[in-house]
């Protein structure tokens, strides 16, 4: 058994970049239908169920710590990314499309908890699969962290987030050879060549690791620092916002030249994910079928707004599609689907599915707030 923080930090640290470099270094189809955040979860939920981690107050302290501190740090580099400029270039369509997924998706997750009568916990939890499904997963752990989310419980919310995420990739694509059919019957406008000028916003050049950790946890610091003095409706929610706030003021300056701010979220969102699962148990899955439904009546009803909105809207199949896939797949997806159409609209993909990290925190704090009101 762990007893040590150090030791507990290097455990997680290590099955964090174990799974990281076995799905960038192999050629595994596992990793094509569960992520490398799923699996380094559900390792270090294992170690915590067969006993390895001591619960003791050294490593309650150190996992404290390193949550509190990470996370805002976390979504100030996120957020650092965003391109507000290249995003209102994408157009009408793909703007209305993207929009009509937005509040669909909340719409869905505020039907089903009527629906199912969740109770306090499982809202707070279905609040952060919002943030998810709206932006990824480093949204997520923002809203589950201000919700105060339960460890069990975002346990739940990763697996019904890995489940159906897997089976809505594999209909999307599916979909792409029935493309003309749906515009037919929408009356869209297919033309898409004036996107093929738009740049996506990431960076190129040398990558400032260093300078960007430094900054993160010092844009972490002041966030807490903040929270203290002037709380909206508690700490965690407050910390959340301004750690958002600030990164996506810095994407309007020269911070977002600074490369590399992904690789370091990435990394601190694998230590958070970890960290987080030690803390849960596998006996706690008990009825996580009902939750798996959950989300899927929560993708139907979002598809069906989606659809009727085209259909009004003349908007054609790749708008509707990757403004979805780009909410709940995120970077790691859409960009794949929009390829599928047109190798040119890759940057779409990446541009509407990183406008994400800052509509999902907002987005799945208002819906997790109003689902705890139910």
């Amino acid at each position: 058994m762990i007893t040590s923080p150090i030791a507990y930090l290097f455990t997680l640290a290590f099955v964090g970049t174990f799974f990281h470099l076995l799905e960038s270094k192999t050629k595994f189809k596992v990793f094509k239908f569960v992520p490398a955040v799923v699996m380094i979860y559900a390792f270090s939920m294992f170690l915590a169920s067969v006993g390895a981690f001591a619960s003791n107050e050294e490593i309650n302290a150190v996992y404290k710590l390193t949550k509190t501190n990470l996370l805002p740090a976390m979504l100030f580099l996120m957020l650092l990314q965003v391109d507000f400029r290249h995003f209102f270039k994408l157009g009408k369509k793909l703007l209305i499309a993207y929009v009509l997924a937005v509040f669909s998706i909340a719409l869905a997750f505020m039907a089903v908890a009527l629906l199912f009568d969740f109770d306090k916990n499982m809202s707070a939890a279905f609040g952060a699969l919002a943030g998810s499904w709206m932006g990824g997963t480093a949204n997520m752990i923002a809203v589950g962290s201000a919700l105060r989310v339960s460890e069990d419980a975002f346990a739940y919310a990763l697996v019904v987030d890995s489940v159906n995420y897997t089976i809505w990739v594999m209909t999307l694509l599916f979909l792409v050879p029935f493309a003309k059919l749906f515009n037919a019957w929408t009356k869209s406008d297919e033309n898409m060549a004036y996107l093929s000028d738009i740049g996506c916003a990431c960076s190129m050049g040398a990558k400032r690791y260093w300078l960007l950790i430094a900054l993160a946890l010092g844009v972490s610091l002041g966030s807490q620092l903040l929270a203290s003095y002037v709380s909206f409706i508690n700490n965690s929610t407050t910390m959340v916002l301004l750690a958002s706030l600030f990164g996506a003021l810095g994407s309007f300056t020269r911070l977002k030249e600074l490369n590399g701010s992904s690789e370091v979220a990435t990394t601190m969102l694998y230590v958070i994910i970890a960290l987080i699962g030690s803390k849960a148990l596998i006996e706690s899955f008990s009825g996580l079928g009902v939750y798996v439904l959950a989300g899927f009546i929560i993708l139907l009803i979002h598809a069906l707004i989606m659809v009727i909105g085209a259909k009004i809207f003349k908007l054609d199949l790749f708008s509707v599609a990757v403004a979805s896939l780009s909410n709940i797949g995120g970077v790691a997806s859409a960009p794949i689907l929009a390829a599928t159409y047109d190798k040119s609209l890759v940057s779409v993909g990446v541009l509407m599915a990183i406008m994400g990290y800052l509509i999902g925190t907002f987005g799945g704090l208002l819906v997790g707030n109003v689902l705890l009101t139910f």
